[in-house]
């Protein structure tokens, strides 16, 4: 039996899903990779601690070893000239258990070398051009080697991951990918960050900066550029941004280094993208990754949700022995798409969410939110830990999320009516409310109200292993 998978931007880590199920089922895997040189990318570098437990539930946490991979333990949030240290609630786990950050390229290569160790995993480059069909039913894939030879592929089961510029996903999902910003990135050498092993966010104007630590010398910096025009890299208008807009704005620790990597000019762009998982069931094929499901990453969840995923499709497929009646495998496999929404929803609800909370505004209700937002998560205690649970990965539950949001949005009202409720500020405070509908809703409603908040009522939920 063949288990064909291909993918052209390994950001999505299906070699995770190969290795575990080939180990537990004895099923051949035949994964198609369009490069399998070491990718140089500038996302998919930050691990949250939620992911990191789904590495070890696949047993595959050694793929973060020898890459010179940095523990993460919080976040520093920064705002006109305020800092706060966020840190993830790691009491109840080991020493080890933290978010990690890394070369993107080196950890891919480490989930190539162990899916290849495997001696019925084969690992072949090549671009897959189009899916094999027939009559409605995905037969496996047509492909060129890397010859440049056209060949084919079957399956009884392909799973398409061919990343954020997906070209086949439009075979097996309703898509609507937006692109609100794009990230500028750079590597900052030899600087320490304010708060060592700490993500880091800076709320600047327009939008957010971040900065992470990816090897033991090395800090990433991603500057979020709101729209999908950009000043141009080539004429210099780019660094000429860097400097004079971005560089008065981050702590003065990283400002040199910052001025140094945009002069060495390794400058890289990215469309930060997002889609809702919308999927059409397509008997002998299930879409994974970001072909299926983005979001923005400013909180770095894309890992999480992906390897999230991963240990629930080799759940759902590890009790079936043949795979072969197609129309049985596809309706059972729906339940995919309702086990994986506690995670996938909370870590996308929310960095679309923040994304819009933290970025600048020209209307009061939506900066005040901002400042709202920075201040709540100051208070510390439940304040602060409840919203990182959530965006860790360590606590993936949407009513939970919604609470803490709309604690927020009341928080910030509150304040507002003190010391007295001026006309001005019930004004603020209901466009502050306002704005929160307007960000929180529009996201709700794209990821599935029932499918957040009422799986148990999606008939899926309950899909028996076909006999």
């Amino acid at each position: 039996m063949d288990l064909s998978l291909n993918d052209e931007t390994l950001e999505d880590f299906h070699p995770s899903f190969s290795l575990n199920f080939e180990e537990q089922t004895g099923h051949h895997v035949h994964v198609i990779e369009r490069d399998l040189t070491e990718p140089h990318r500038i996302v998919g570098e930050y691990l949250q601690p939620g992911g990191y437990l789904k590495l070890i539930e696949l047993g595959l946490e050694d793929c973060v070893e020898e890459i010179d991979a940095q523990q993460i333990y919080g976040y520093a949030l920064f705002n006109n000239g305020q800092s706060t240290r966020l840190s993830y609630p790691l009491e109840k786990y080991g020493s080890h258990v933290a978010g990690r950050s890394f070369h993107n390229g080196r950890f891919v290569q480490k989930m190539r070398e162990k899916a290849a160790s495997l001696p019925n995993v084969r690992m072949e480059e090549g671009t897959v051009t189009s899916l094999l069909e027939v009559k409605e039913v995905v037969k496996g894939v047509v492909y060129k080697s890397k010859a440049g030879e056209e060949l084919q592929a079957f399956a009884p089961l392909t799973i398409v991951c061919d990343g954020c510029f997906s070209n086949l996903r439009r075979y097996l999902c309703s898509s609507k990918v937006e692109v609100p910003s794009s990230f500028v990135g750079l590597v900052l050498e030899n600087c320490k960050l304010p708060f060592p092993n700490h993500g880091h966010v800076i709320l600047a104007d327009p939008s957010p900066i971040l900065f992470y630590p990816i090897s033991s010398t090395e800090v990433r910096c991603l500057v979020d550029v709101p729209g999908q025009k950009m000043p141009s890299i080539a004429n210099g208008k780019m660094s000429n941004y860097l400097k004079t807009s971005v560089a008065p704005q981050i702590p003065t620790e990283l400002h040199d280094a910052f001025i140094a990597a945009v002069d060495k000019g390794k400058i890289k762009t990215m469309p930060n993208r997002s889609m809702p998982a919308n999927p059409l069931p397509t008997p002998g094929a299930l879409l994974m990754g970001d072909a299926f499901n983005m979001r923005h990453p400013l909180t770095g969840g894309g890992m999480t949700v992906a390897l999230s995923d991963i240990v629930v499709l080799q759940n759902l497929l590890a009790p079936l022995h043949d795979f072969h009646d197609a129309s049985s495998l596809s309706k059972y496999l729906e339940s995919f798409y309702t086990l994986r929404k506690p995670v996938a929803s909370t870590i996308n609800t929310l960095a679309g969410a923040l994304y819009k909370v933290f970025s600048s505004s020209l209307e009061a209700g939506r900066n005040e939110m901002r400042q709202a937002c920075f201040d709540y998560l100051r208070l510390g205690g439940t304040c602060s830990t409840g919203p990182v649970a959530l965006l860790s990965g360590l606590n993936p539950r949407p009513l939970s999320l919604i609470v803490h949001f709309f604690a927020v949005a009341v928080f910030g009202v509150g304040r507002l009516m003190l010391p007295f409720p001026s006309p001005k500020r019930l004004l603020i405070g209901a466009r502050l409310i306002a704005s929160a509908c307007d960000i929180i809703f529009p996201i709700i409603r794209a990821e599935g109200v029932r499918q957040m908040f009422f799986p148990a009522m999606i008939p899926a939920y309950y899909r028996r292993v076909p006999s």
